[in-house]
């Protein structure tokens, strides 16, 4: 019985340490799973950056800033009225990002009369913070966005190209790179968030 006894007690030691082995070894995956997981996450959140190129969005963002694009924005949502966006226009690899804001998302309907933008037959929230715009392009006549399109303009309005101009249009969601949520300011270089503004509220 005593040596029995004993290959038992052995026995379950065995298993005991193999049990704690197995465990250990589990975590240590988990914790290296994780640990690339939050990686990929922060790469893909703020490891891609660009350059802003003309005075197009100004006075919000100005020609040669460095900003920051958040891809995961739009993996679980959709682009919001008030959006800065980073887009290659159609998908053209070989230019350089554009930079927009969003100002109509899917089923909104457009138009671009006497300088001023009209969403759904309203004038657009802080009109008055925009110049007239002197060419209306393809939203001279009402332009209804289909699903997943995107209706992008500067803020300079009279700077640039964007929706308005034929060779982009409304902005498909599929070419949208990312939000613009980060820039780096040319005075003190320092970090800025880039925020939605009042006229996100609409939508």
């Amino acid at each position: 019985m005593g040596r029995r006894n004993q290959g038992l007690n052995f026995r379950r030691k065995r298993n005991k340490i193999e049990s704690e082995s197995f465990v250990e070894a589990i975590r240590y995956l988990f914790g290296i799973v994780a640990a690339v997981a939050l990686a990929l996450l922060v790469v893909y959140n703020w490891g891609h950056k660009t350059s802003v190129i003309g005075s197009s969005m100004e006075t919000a963002l100005y020609n040669g800033q460095t900003i920051y694009i958040s891809k995961f924005s739009y993996l679980l949502s959709k682009p919001r009225v008030g959006d800065i966006v980073v887009f290659l226009p159609n998908g053209n690899e070989h230019t350089h990002y554009y930079v927009k804001r969003v100002v109509a998302v899917p089923g909104d309907t457009v138009q671009i009369a006497g300088g001023r933008l009209y969403i759904n037959d309203k004038p657009e929230e802080d009109a008055d913070k925009y110049d007239l715009m002197e060419d209306a392009g393809v939203a001279e006549n009402p332009l209804t966005l289909k699903e997943d399109e995107y209706f992008v303009l500067g803020d300079n309005r009279n700077n640039g190209e964007d929706s308005r101009s034929g060779n982009i249009g409304p902005l498909n969601k599929s070419l949208i790179e990312g939000r613009a949520w980060f820039k780096l300011t040319k005075e003190d270089s320092k970090f800025g968030y880039i925020g939605r503004g009042v006229r996100s509220e609409r939508r």
